[in-house]
């Protein structure tokens, strides 16, 4: 990554166990200021295309693109195309704006490119299509074409909901919205090459539900990915299942458990997308954006009108950090992107820093497990690894403000848990109040409460199909 040291950016709070970090929200205001004072600043406008015709634009600025300028330029442009691929997608980028920044920018989306990953993944993996950037004059950047889609909140008849997450099944069996049996069973899909670890163990699950019903009429579940009209196309939980059989066999997963229970409907989402539609539903609000720390870290958004957009909001893989000496992800191989700031994953690389010795062969839920335990035990170092992720969350929800429209925010996952939560969420209000305090105001921080700690996930997945009469 670029020389961040170019553009100067004073925080008033520091990470205690990071202080290397460069929030993204601060470094794009140094920016934003800098291009108004520059009398050669160009337009810069990214537009990005989804295979079902949605398009989803930005508008931004850049400096005069000479000298040490064209170092902050291709910060700002590239930081910011990576993080709106992951958050609207697209398989074909248009850019309008300096020709040189784009080729650059290009390059490094490509083959052998740094950001391989990305262009992969969005092209093949998502969309099913070559990853396209193209160069465009202002006037020739398509227009913006979102989509609103009703998801959920219907809560008639007999239904199972489930959600798999990295570490365990959860599952809820409910008559006419009421829950009758909820269930959470431990399991480690990620690394798993057995196609039918996967199907058996959410079979398991349905059918555990389904024993404590007179009837199933319709079922839904959620789980970590990209999933478009029940198909698997990218799930963390799957990434250990070979290319070819996850193609035969994880893919059309869900069709095939679908016709085992008879046909009846059965909706499955990212669970990102029913994480903020179970806080839409309990607090009887919308404008909101769900953010769950577990084993990684996801996310989804509900619009101010209630509806959700044809986006992917896989925050997991949306920058955060600008330090060029930022953490590193291990699967897409960038740098300061969420997942290493808001998960088990985060826990686990700050225990060090803290000062906390811990059995290296111990997976991420149980170094957290660990932690939690310290906190328990009055430990003198378990808090600087809260308060350092919390730190990092309120300059990370500034930065989602400035993409998104929200004023709820829902934080849930096991890494917010008991005590070692509230300070996550403490520290993330003292940085809102103090940076950003025109967002303090407007922001409500948001926790389930525990019955929706137990049941929200699972209920809100289980409203997802529709019952026809």
């Amino acid at each position: 990554m670029t020389n961040t040291n170019l553009l100067s950016v004073s925080p008033k709070q520091v990470p205690v166990l990071d202080p290397n970090f460069v929030a993204a929200s601060l470094w794009n205001r140094a920016f934003g200021a800098a291009c108004g004072q520059n009398s050669g600043s160009e337009s810069f406008e990214i537009a990005l295309e989804r295979t079902d015709g949605t398009v989803s634009r930005f508008r931004g600025r850049t400096l005069s693109h000479q000298g040490d300028a064209k170092v902050l330029n291709l910060q700002y442009a590239e930081r910011l195309l990576k993080f709106l691929l992951w958050e609207k997608g697209g398989y074909r980028v248009y850019v309008s704006g300096n020709r040189e920044l784009f080729e650059t920018i290009k390059s490094i989306y490509a083959p052998g490119g740094a950001r391989e990953f990305d262009y992969f993944f969005m092209g093949d993996k998502v969309y099913g299509r070559d990853f396209e950037m193209h160069h465009v004059s202002a006037y020739k950047l398509p227009d913006e074409n979102e989509a609103d889609v009703t998801l959920g909140r219907n809560l008639d008849g007999c239904r199972i909901g489930f959600d798999l997450g990295g570490s365990d099944r959860k599952c809820a069996a409910l008559i006419d919205a009421e829950v009758v049996f909820s269930e959470e069973i431990k399991w480690d899909p990620y690394f798993e090459k057995d196609p039918s670890y996967h199907i058996e163990g959410v079979q398991d699950t349905l059918k555990r539900a389904a024993a404590k019903l007179p009837r199933v009429d319709a079922i839904g579940g959620s789980a970590a990915g990209v999933y478009v009209n029940n198909e698997v196309r990218v799930g963390s939980i799957f990434r250990g299942v070979p290319q070819t059989e996850f193609d035969t066999q994880i893919r059309r997963m869900f069709f095939t458990l679908k016709e085992c229970w008879g046909g009846i409907p059965f909706e499955v989402v990212n669970d990102g997308e029913v994480t903020a539609l179970a806080g839409a539903m309990s607090m009887n609000d919308n404008g909101v954006l769900g953010v769950s720390m577990g084993t990684s870290q996801a996310a989804g958004y509900v619009d101010p009108n209630g509806h959700i957009k044809p986006w992917l909001n896989e925050l997991a893989f949306a920058p955060i950090d600008y330090s060029p000496t930022s953490h590193r992800d291990e699967w897409s191989g960038d740098i300061g992107v969420g997942a290493q700031y808001f998960s088990q994953q985060a826990v686990a690389r700050l225990l060090a820093p803290a000062g906390i010795e811990v059995d290296e062969t111990l997976g991420f839920p149980e170094r957290l497990e660990f932690l939690q335990e310290e906190m328990k035990k009055g430990s003198e170092k378990a808090p600087l690894v809260y308060d350092t992720i919390g730190t990092y969350f309120g300059y990370a929800i500034a930065h989602y403000a400035d993409l998104y429209d929200f004023h709820n925010l829902l934080i849930l996952g096991r890494v917010t848990s008991g005590e070692g939560g509230e300070i996550i969420i403490e520290k993330g209000k003292q940085v809102l109040q103090e940076e950003f305090p025109e967002l303090a105001e407007k922001i409500n921080l948001r926790t389930p409460n525990e019955k929706d700690k137990r049941h929200g996930q699972a209920v809100a997945a289980a409203s997802l199909p529709v019952i026809e009469n």
